[in-house]
C-alpha cells in the first residue's frame, strides 16, 4: 500500500486519480458553461438533497465513465513548484462584496490534478454554476501571466473555504477540498496536519487502491451572519456512486456533520468508510532508525475507539518495517479517531512545522452503525512528507454490486477532541530492549512501559491494591510491575515480553483495575517487526 506524499496536496499519484464527466441536467463547469455570455443569467436548476441521492443510486447502475480535463499543454505541464506559484485572488473571493462570514476560493488544475470539478451555488433552491476565469488568479514567477490569458479557464481543482476562525478581521482557511474526496479542516488555534477522506476502496486490501473522486459540489449560499456553512457533493469511481451532505460549523472545535449514501456499482473488497489519513514518522515510542534532532515527528500520536459499552481504547501508532494492520471488531462503535494528544511544543522542537497545533480529528458515530470493524493501517515510511497512517470503519456486509450504505457521522476537528474522560488515560508509552543494563539483549524481548494518570487514580496511595488486567498474543511475560510513581497520582506498569513467532507481531493489551472496578481506558500496542 503506498504512502502519501503530502507535497501532492495529501492527494494519490495522478494515476489513481478518478473522475466523473458524465452526463446530467447540471451543465458542464469550466469556461464554456462556467461564466455566462456578456448581458445573460445563467440559468438555475431546483436542487434537492434527496434527489441527488436518487441520480447517484441511478447513476451506479451505469456503467462508469472517466475522462480528465481537456487541460491546455501550459497547465497540464506544471511541476509542483510551478502550480505553487499559481493562487487565487483573495479580492475575488466568492461572497467577498457581501460582506458575509465565509468566503470561497477555488484551486487552479494541473500538475497531478488532471481532472476539474464542478462548482455550483445553491440560491432559494436553485443551483447556478459557479464561474471562474484565469483573471482570478495571480500567476508568480517564474511564470508569465500573458501565457495564461491565453486560453480560456479550464474550471477548477477544487475549493475552500475561509472564516474569521481566530480573528474578527482576517478569514482564516477553514476546510479544503483538493485531490480525489480528499478534505482538511481546522479548529481554532490549529495548523494543517491530518486529512479525511469521503471513501476508501480496498486500502490495505493486498490489491490496487480505488480512489473515489468528487466530481460536483453544490454550496448554499450562506446568510450574511451565518455561523455554518451546508454544501453537498457527488462521488464516484469505477465501482462506487453517492451523495453527501456536509454541514460545517467552525470554532474551538470545528464541526463537520456528515450525510453519506454510497451505492456500489460492482464488488469490493473492503469498504471504508469515515476514512482518516495521517503522518507518523518517530516519537517517544517509537525511534528506531531515525537520526533527527527532535524528539518526535506526528500529525497524530494515537487511534482512540470508543466502544459501544463505553470501553475506551487508545492505540499508540507507529512507523513500522512493513506494512501492519490492526483490525477492530465492534458492533454500533460510538467512536473513532486520529488524535494528537501531546500539546508539549518542547516535545517536537519544530517552529516551523509545529506538531503540537496538529488537529485531532473525532469520528462520532450517529445512529447504528451494524457489525464491522475499526481498520488502522500502519505504513513504512522514511518521510515526513507522506501520509502513511489510514483509519477507518469497514463494514462487515454490504460489498456486492447493489449494495447501499447510508450513513450519518459528526466530525470534530480540534486540538483536543476527548473533553473530561472518566477514565484514567495512558499518558506516556515507552519501549526498549527488555532485560536489565549490562546484560546482552535479547532480541525476542522487548521492554513496555505504560504511565496511566487521571482523576480515577487521584489520591490512591501506593498501598491501594491496584491490579492489571493484561493480555498478549504470541509472546510470554517475562517480566511485570505495576506501581504508583511517588509524588504524583500516576501509576506505572512495566513489562518485559518474549515473542514467540519472529515473524509474527505480538498484541498487547492492559487496563487498570481496583477490586473489580476498570479506572482507565484500555492501552494497545502491536509489536511488529522493528527498523
Amino acid at each position: 500500500m503506498p504512502t502519501i506524499d503530502k507535497r501532492r496536496f495529501l492527494t494519490s499519484s495522478a494515476g489513481f486519480l478518478s473522475v466523473l464527466m458524465a452526463s446530467t441536467a447540471f451543465p458542464a463547469f469550466a469556461q464554456e458553461a462556467g461564466a455566462p455570455a456578456p448581458g445573460a443569467a445563467p440559468a438555475g436548476t431546483p436542487f434537492d438533497w434527496e434527489a441527488l441521492v436518487a441520480r447517484m443510486k441511478a447513476r451506479a447502475a451505469e456503467p462508469y465513465a472517466d475522462a480528465a480535463a481537456d487541460l491546455p499543454e501550459a497547465v497540464a505541464r506544471l511541476d509542483y513548484d510551478a502550480h505553487r506559484a499559481i493562487r487565487f485572488r483573495p479580492d475575488h473571493a466568492r461572497w467577498k462584496d457581501d460582506k458575509r462570514n465565509f468566503e470561497l476560493q477555488a484551486f487552479y488544475p494541473g500538475w497531478v490534478f488532471a481532472h476539474t470539478v464542478d462548482l455550483f451555488e445553491i440560491v432559494e433552491g436553485q443551483a447556478y454554476p459557479m464561474g471562474f476565469a484565469a483573471t482570478d488568479f495571480e500567476y508568480r514567477p517564474p511564470l508569465d501571466p500573458v501565457v495564461f490569458d491565453r486560453f480560456a479557464f479550464p474550471g477548477a481543482a477544487g475549493f475552500r473555504l475561509h472564516y474569521p476562525l481566530n480573528r474578527t478581521d482576517y478569514r482564516d482557511e477553514l476546510i479544503t477540498f483538493l485531490g480525489a474526496s480528499y478534505f482538511r479542516a481546522l479548529g481554532r488555534g490549529n495548523a494543517y496536519g491530518a486529512s479525511a477522506r469521503g471513501l476508501a476502496v480496498d486500502a490495505a486490501a493486498g490489491s490496487a487502491e480505488e480512489f473515489p473522486r468528487f466530481s460536483r459540489f453544490y454550496v448554499e449560499r450562506p446568510e450574511t451572519d451565518a455561523r455554518e456553512i451546508r454544501f453537498y457533493a457527488e462521488l464516484e469511481s469505477p465501482r462506487v456512486a453517492g451523495a453527501y451532505a456536509f454541514t460545517v460549523l467552525p470554532g474551538a472545535e470545528t464541526l463537520v456533520d456528515v450525510e453519506a449514501a454510497i451505492f456500489l456499482r460492482d464488488d469490493v473488497s473492503r469498504l471504508g468508510l469515515a476514512p482518516l489519513t495521517s503522518m507518523y514518522l518517530f516519537g517517544e515510542n517509537d525511534r528506531t532508525g531515525f537520526d533527527d534532532f527532535r524528539p518526535e515527528v506526528h500529525d497524530n500520536d494515537g487511534l482512540a475507539i470508543l466502544r459501544a459499552s463505553g470501553e475506551r481504547v487508545w492505540r499508540p501508532l507507529t512507523n513500522p518495517a512493513r506494512l501492519q494492520l490492526s483490525v477492530f471488531g465492534e458492533i454500533n462503535p460510538r467512536g473513532f479517531g486520529l488524535l494528537q494528544r501531546d500539546r508539549n511544543a518542547e516535545n517536537y522542537l519544530d517552529t516551523e512545522a509545529h506538531y503540537e497545533r496538529r488537529p485531532s480529528v473525532w469520528i462520532e458515530s450517529v445512529g447504528d452503525w451494524g457489525e464491522g470493524a475499526v481498520l488502522l493501517a500502519e505504513i513504512p515510511s522514511d518521510s515526513e512528507a507522506n501520509d502513511n497512517i489510514v483509519a477507518f470503519w469497514m463494514p462487515k456486509n454490504g460489498l456486492t454490486a447493489g449494495s447501499e450504505h447510508r450513513l450519518r457521522y459528526r466530525m470534530t476537528w480540534a486540538l483536543d477532541v476527548e473533553g473530561d474522560v472518566p477514565l484514567a488515560r495512558a499518558l506516556r508509552t515507552r519501549t526498549g530492549h527488555g532485560g536489565v543494563a549490562a546484560v546482552a539483549n535479547d532480541e525476542d524481548t522487548r521492554k513496555f512501559l505504560v504511565d496511566f494518570g487521571g482523576d480515577t487514580l487521584t489520591g490512591l496511595g501506593e498501598e491501594a491494591p491496584m491490579d492489571v488486567h493484561l493480555s498478549l498474543s504470541n509472546g510470554e511475560v517475562v517480566h511485570k510491575i505495576l506501581s504508583k510513581i511517588p509524588g504524583n497520582d500516576m501509576w506505572r506498569l512495566i513489562v518485559d515480553v518474549r515473542r514467540t513467532d519472529a515473524d509474527k507481531p505480538v498484541e498487547l493489551s492492559a487496563a487498570l483495575v481496583l477490586e473489580g472496578k476498570t479506572l482507565s481506558e484500555t492501552w494497545i500496542y502491536q509489536w511488529g517487526q522493528t527498523r
